[in-house]
């Protein structure tokens, strides 16, 4: 027998006793990982995972069972903040002054700060300089037990942490030695080429329109959509420049032939004088009114799973994978240092699906 439990965090568990062809099997799927401790396998949750384990375990006689965990409903601790803490303290100048100085982008400051002022206010009455490293433990511990964060969430906290003892005071590393979470790999959803139409068709706002098509587009990542100036739209070459994006990188990027009259249209109306999307009085866009913007697009739409605009950058890979683009160049396109992240695409695709015939429709039952 095969147990799969589809667990809250988003990964399937799979229990089952020894079957050297079925393990074997599991080992080739993504973010496939073995829990020593609890003896079963775990992969990320996606209904064509689920689908695939499903069909070798019947192939294999297997009886399949299948069940998901439920959502607990205990309470979290909220995060500390000015609002419940006396004497509440802000991040150190220096530690904002050495992030400047190793030119951390603003978003990775920002975020550094805000983890390091949760961190010294848990300590609130003690010399931040004086806090050893079993009190570092015990915070870490505090955010996984009580606050419930995610494996994502407490790796930036110690991140943070690090930061001001290494960096900022010149500590040794040896100081830092943290057992830090095994981050959970989940794949993102993708939407279909129709749903993607019919999302753009249904915006009727000119500079939303034009947001959500260079998005697609490009494959473009949110921070680079916001960053993106009128200089970088080469209209002649048909690509999209990206500055400085995810590792300090240059790239080029795709500029599709059907976005180019929609910009030239929000050009005319909207007389943007620097950055390609500006917000009030020629600033930046923010990334929270484009996150808005493309979510409810895809309400209107009628689109059921969770969607964001990252979302559009994951759909933009897979479907030039569908339509038969080597994975270097769609590689290339999307900035990934390493191919194995764009490999991940080879797995979300369902194309073809409907040509496999299912090795239960042959059984004689």
């Amino acid at each position: 027998m095969l147990i799969i439990i589809k667990s809250v965090t988003g990964r399937l568990k799979l229990i089952f006793g020894l079957h050297n062809e079925l393990s074997y099997h599991i080992k080739t799927m993504p973010y496939s990982h073995w829990d020593a401790k609890n003896k079963w396998w775990t992969i990320p949750y996606s209904e064509k995972f689920l689908h695939e384990i499903q069909i070798k375990a019947t192939a294999l006689n297997l009886e399949v069972l299948y069940e998901e965990e439920v959502v607990g409903k205990e309470d979290k601790v909220k995060r500390i903040s000015p609002f419940n803490v006396a004497n509440f303290q802000r991040c150190p100048e220096e530690y904002s002054r050495k992030l400047k100085e190793l030119r951390y982008t603003p978003k990775t400051s920002k975020t550094y700060q805000s983890m390091f002022e949760e961190f010294i206010n848990y300590y609130n009455s003690q010399d931040i300089k004086q806090i050893d490293d079993k009190q570092i433990i015990a915070f870490l511990q505090y955010l996984v037990i009580k606050r419930k964060v995610s494996p994502s969430y407490q790796n930036q906290s110690i991140n943070a942490i690090k930061f001001y003892y290494e960096h900022v005071l010149g500590g040794e590393r040896k100081f830092y030695f943290l057992e830090r979470p095994r981050k959970e790999r989940k794949l993102p959803n993708v939407l279909s080429e129709s749903e993607i139409t019919n999302t753009i068709k249904l915006v009727r706002n000119l500079k939303h329109k034009a947001i959500i098509m260079i998005t697609y587009s490009g494959g473009l990542r949110i921070s680079e959509v916001i960053n993106l100036k009128i200089k970088d739209i080469d209209s002649q070459r048909m690509q999209i420049f990206i500055r400085q994006a995810k590792g300090r990188k240059d790239r080029y990027t795709l500029l599709s032939k059907k976005v180019v009259p929609v910009l030239r249209e929000y050009f005319r109306e909207y007389k943007p004088k620097e950055w390609l999307f500006e917000g009030i009085k020629g600033r930046q866009y923010s990334e929270s009114s484009i996150y808005t913007i493309v979510t409810e697009a895809f309400q209107k739409a009628g689109i059921k799973k969770h969607a964001s605009p990252h979302t559009l950058r994951h759909c933009f890979g897979t479907h030039l994978l569908e339509n038969g683009t080597d994975i270097r160049y769609i590689q290339v396109l999307m900035g990934h240092e390493s191919i194995k992240t764009t490999e991940i695409y080879t797995h979300m695709t369902t194309k073809g699906f409907d040509k496999i015939e299912n090795p239960l429709d042959k059984l004689e039952i």
